[in-house]
């Protein structure tokens, strides 16, 4: 049997379709021969399947743990390991206290089969596993036999949409059905739900038009050795595709179908839709032109036609007597306007449906305060993960989007690379702290500059580099900033690089390419001596060095 020393892995990112960012990772083996589904194959029939499969997680740890990272790791085990003894997790926990990280940083992703195990006993594996203090999915659903009894029941955090549900996206209306159910599940069930193997544009287009919050597939990264954004200068696929940009979540974002009676309905009328199975909160009353009139909370409508003499009072009565005048918001306004009109003084009514219209008035559906809560949230953690701890600023993805948006518009801009010279003699020479002390006070001069500079965008990509994109006219005062300042670490002179590349309309294609073009540049910056500052252009081979000692006026870039 291979080895676990043989097996390697790859790390492959889930993405937030809200924010557009890196939320988690997922492990996946990759044995020296043969694949993860093989070795689990010939473990089971050696009697080794649970030893070997949380040792794969063990091992996947560990190569973690030479790349750290702060977002949650997710590892894959067979549900039939979860009939373990809890002590088989020893291994795995001791390897996370070494790498740093708690059992609530993980998530065990548990896969099929599943129907070989009662589900009284996955179920008992299930609770013993989160006793320990990980984070479950479940995983391959759509392709594996996950009874709907135990999908209902599991205590999961996470469910995993299978790949082949998703290829019929957009044009199959059964898998666009299929996914639609499972996202009113997770809704009510407050369960997130990822969709795996996003492969074309046009499938994660789909995903987050039906509400996807989350995706992973090789449109959007692929498997990697290391969990770490590509290097500026990559070469990236002409078909990758980076999630749509941040937005503040909609009001559509969590629109759900609303209930509606004719608003001359009788009590009665709206007793016997409150008293249905999968009854709604509340019911909205329409005329006949679909525009809301009035809205019954089903707390406040039941107490009052249950209460001694209820029936007989109300009964055959207009609905509209228990009623309240319905809370309307356009389907165009943003979450955190939504959520300005709740906490308004005059609005105590914060449980009720709020009714969502569009620009003539008609009833789109219905929105629930505590969901846009939830929502905005998740969003702000989601965003707020993504964020360095050192200097508290985004990953290149903020760099990047902001580029392919002024690329797609045809604005003129400049795209930027700032970097430490010789920072690991810093780090070497005044110590680690002294360095994330200059690290962090580079990071607060760039945010003060975007205070002021409206256009400017940065991003703190790892270490001692730095991302900018602003306006043409914005750079002179960035580059002032930068390097003008005298950089020191306990007391140990620094300076900077500026690698500028000045991008006028039409000029190149993509962000790829102007990280391409900057890599060059950014190593002509570091060979001129002191702070420097060098800049180019995408059509031209020249390069002007505007700063440093002894500075040149242009040079060929090939120089």
């Amino acid at each position: 049997m291979t080895t676990l020393r043989a097996v390697r892995f790859a790390f492959q990112p889930m993405y937030s379709l809200h924010t557009g960012g890196v939320v988690a990772y997922e492990a996946l083996a990759r044995p020296g021969r043969g694949t993860a589904h093989e070795l689990l194959a010939e473990a089971r029939r050696a009697g080794r399947l649970t030893e070997v499969d949380l040792g794969l997680a063990a091992a996947a740890v560990r190569q973690e743990a030479t790349r750290p990272s702060a977002l949650p790791l997710h590892l894959n085990l067979s549900a039939r390991t979860l009939a373990a003894a809890p002590s088989a997790f020893d291994e795995l926990i001791a390897e996370l206290g070494a790498a740093g990280r708690r059992t609530r940083d993980v998530v065990l992703e548990i896969g099929p089969p599943f129907t070989h195990l009662p589900a009284d006993r996955l179920l008992a594996g299930m609770r013993t596993v989160t006793e320990l203090g990980f984070r479950l999915a479940l995983d391959g659903l759509g392709r594996g036999d996950l009874p709907l009894a135990l999908l209902a029941q599991a205590p999961v955090d996470l469910i995993k949409l299978d790949r082949s549900v998703l290829r019929g996206l957009p044009d199959d209306p059964a898998s666009v059905a299929v996914v639609e159910a499972l996202l009113h599940f997770t809704t009510r069930t407050s369960i997130r739900m990822v969709a795996t193997g996003i492969e074309t544009g046009p499938q994660l287009d789909a995903a987050q038009r039906l509400g996807v919050r989350i995706a992973q597939g090789n449109l959007l990264a692929p498997p990697a050795a290391h969990r770490s954004a590509p290097a500026a200068g990559a070469v990236v696929p002409d078909d990758r595709r980076t999630p749509a940009p941040p937005q503040a979540p909609r009001i559509a974002d969590f629109l759900r179908p609303a209930t509606t009676l004719p608003e001359d309905a009788t009590c009665d009328d709206v007793r016997e839709v409150l008293a249905a199975a999968d009854a709604p909160s509340g019911v909205i009353g329409v005329d006949e032109n679909h525009r809301p009139q009035w809205s019954v909370d089903r707390t406040r409508f039941l107490v009052a036609v249950t209460g001694p003499y209820g029936h007989a009072l109300h009964a055959r009565r207009p609905a509209g007597r228990l009623a309240d005048k319905p809370h309307t918001i356009e389907a165009g306004a943003s979450a955190l306007e939504f959520l300005e009109l709740v906490t308004d003084a005059d609005w105590a009514r914060t449980g009720d449906d709020v009714v969502v219209v569009n620009g003539a008035g008609h009833c789109l559906g219905v929105v629930l305060v505590t969901d846009v809560v939830r929502g905005v949230a998740e969003a702000k953690v989601e965003e707020a993960v993504t964020l360095s701890p050192l200097t508290r600023l985004p990953g290149s993805e903020a760099v990047a989007r902001d580029v392919e948006r002024r690329i797609a518009t045809g604005e003129p801009f400049v795209a930027a690379w700032l970097d430490v010279d010789a920072f690991k003699m810093v780090n070497d020479n005044a110590g680690f702290a002294a360095g994330d002390d200059l690290i962090r006070t580079l990071g607060r001069t760039l945010t003060e500059l975007t205070r002021r500079l409206p256009r400017m965008r940065v991003s703190h990509v790892g270490g001692d580099d730095f991302l900018i994109v602003c306006d043409v006219d914005e750079i002179a005062p960035i580059a002032a900033a930068m390097l003008d300042t005298e950089w020191s670490a306990e007391g140990l002179p620094v300076t900077v690089s500026l690698a500028t590349l000045v991008c006028a309309t039409e000029s190149i294609p993509s962000y790829r390419d102007a990280s391409r073009l900057l890599a060059p540049l950014k190593k002509r910056a570091k060979s001129v001596p002191g702070s420097s500052w060098v800049l180019g252009r995408p059509a031209s081979d020249r390069v002007e060095v505007l700063r440093g000692i002894g500075r040149e006026v242009a040079v060929s870039r090939s120089a």
